[in-house]
């Protein structure tokens, strides 16, 4: 059925303007006034701006770590997802030494079968690099259509890798069209630090952040990005959370070096002094890299708005704290490393960037949604309000006022990471592919509805089918 959204006001990374948006199918057929309204669904987006859906770059459903797998999977995750305006995600599929490449990818897509009410992509996980791996490279891309590799610079004698590795990647990685993602923590040091520590006893959740200081991130942000420049590639650097990484990713940049930089919503918001909550709860902030000194927030926010950063994804890794985080007790390397961000992610945004002038509205859409879609090669079919485009929107009313809590959310994990923080802004109706997923703030998704993108090459575009605008 053709879908007219009236009376909203659009907002992309570029434009904001009063028009209506006609949906034919699952694609946007004209943007414009005056449709012919017969036989369409209208739907009346007075009072509120109608977004691109959001893209969020950065998860981790149904995966496999520290002993135990994360609490929400391709459903409930999906679900939580689109109650928060994404639209789009990509997950992180893990590989084994060893294993052919596709038998992880095959692993993956029977995690997100039938589940997901959103689309969804794959990052793979490069944990080894020999001629074996190099020759199923290109057909994980050209066949897979999986255009990003993740390389792991932390977590050792687990997924860690050595810079052998990392180089060779990004090297395979400019000849053959991927982006570089890494997580950047010198896993070394890292894993004496933490020795030392429980050798001296200390076994609390504030450690996980004592063992993990600023520095390693710092470190091995200016090491990855070193190698990115030697191998004349590209560089995205995942869930950056302190003033040491941004001033390296800054430096890399203004060089002229091809680098990319993340943030999450929890640095945004949250500090260090969380993992030093009594009676264990400090075990529900530890995630890698760890929360910082709160003075690291702002300049986050300024790097979201000078540019030195340019995207933002949930790390949603989601455990449960009764029997999976509790797992770490007397032993803080053991409570399984993760949050649940992927609900609260453009609330986040939106309520303490644009509401507070931290950022304007068309960065919080660049942000959470088009940035994303141009470097993973999904723009312009995601990321974006144009003739042709996937027909992802969001209709947002940005004066709601919520507070968040594990009691209202979506997920099934059983805490919330922000409980208590009061936003303002919430997507009222959501829509994947031309579809309702959430209407009026209720579930109206099936699961199986969301598929597989294949994406393009790092830095190609497909040009969407043209249809009228009239403004």
């Amino acid at each position: 059925m053709r879908k007219i959204i009236k009376n909203g006001v659009i907002v992309t990374a570029t434009d904001m303007y009063e028009a209506d948006v006609l949906i034919e199918g699952e694609k946007i057929a004209a943007i414009g006034r005056h449709f012919e309204e017969a036989g369409a669904e209208i739907v009346d987006a007075a009072g509120c701006y109608i977004f691109p859906g959001g893209i969020d770059p950065h998860t981790h459903l149904d995966m496999p770590f520290g002993g135990t797998v994360t609490k929400d999977d391709f459903q409930t995750g999906t679900i939580a997802a689109a109650f928060g305006g994404t639209t789009t995600i990509i997950d992180f599929c893990l590989t084994n030494k060893g294993e052919p490449l596709k038998k992880a990818i095959d692993t993956w897509h029977q995690k997100a079968k039938d589940k997901a009410v959103i689309d969804y992509g794959f990052h793979l996980m490069i944990s080894e690099i020999n001629d074996d791996v190099l020759e199923q490279l290109p057909n994980v891309i050209e066949e897979e259509g999986i255009t990003s590799f993740k390389v792991f610079m932390a977590y050792k004698n687990v997924f860690q890798a050595d810079d052998g590795t990392l180089y060779r990647t990004l090297v395979a990685a400019k000849e053959l069209g991927a982006l570089v993602m890494v997580h950047a923590e010198n896993g070394d040091v890292i894993d004496y630090l933490t020795k030392k520590a429980l050798e001296d006893g200390n076994t609390d959740p504030i450690y996980h952040a004592l063992t993990r200081p600023p520095e390693v991130e710092g470190e091995a942000t200016g090491r990855a990005c070193q190698l990115t420049a030697l191998a004349h590639s590209q560089l995205y650097v995942v869930h950056v959370s302190c003033a040491q990484a941004v001033e390296q990713i800054a430096k890399a940049r203004d060089k002229g070096w091809n680098v990319w930089g993340e943030t999450c919503p929890q640095y945004l918001v949250l500090d260090q002094s969380y993992l030093e909550k009594p009676d264990f709860e400090g075990a529900k902030y530890v995630w890698s890299p760890p929360l910082r000194e709160k003075w690291h927030q702002e300049v986050l926010w300024n790097a979201l708005k000078n540019g030195q950063l340019q995207t933002l994804g949930s790390d949603q890794c989601s455990f449960d704290f009764k029997g999976q985080k509790e797992l770490g007790r007397g032993d803080f390397t053991k409570i399984p490393n993760g949050g649940p961000m992927i609900e609260d992610r453009v609330s986040i945004l939106f309520s303490e960037g644009v509401k507070k002038g931290r950022i304007t509205l068309n960065q919080f859409v660049d942000i959470v949604s088009t940035r994303s879609a141009k470097l993973f090669g999904l723009f312009p079919k995601k990321g974006t309000i144009a003739v042709g485009s996937d027909a992802d929107l969001v209709i947002f009313d940005p004066n709601i006022e919520r507070v968040i809590s594990a009691k209202t959310h979506h997920m099934a994990v059983d805490y919330n990471a922000f409980e208590g923080m009061k936003v303002t802004g919430e997507p009222v109706s959501v829509l994947v592919r031309g579809e309702f997923v959430v209407r009026d703030k209720t579930f109206v998704g099936k699961p199986g509805h969301g598929q597989f993108i294949k994406r393009n090459k790092y830095g190609k575009q497909t040009v969407p089918k043209q249809g009228s605008l009239s403004i």
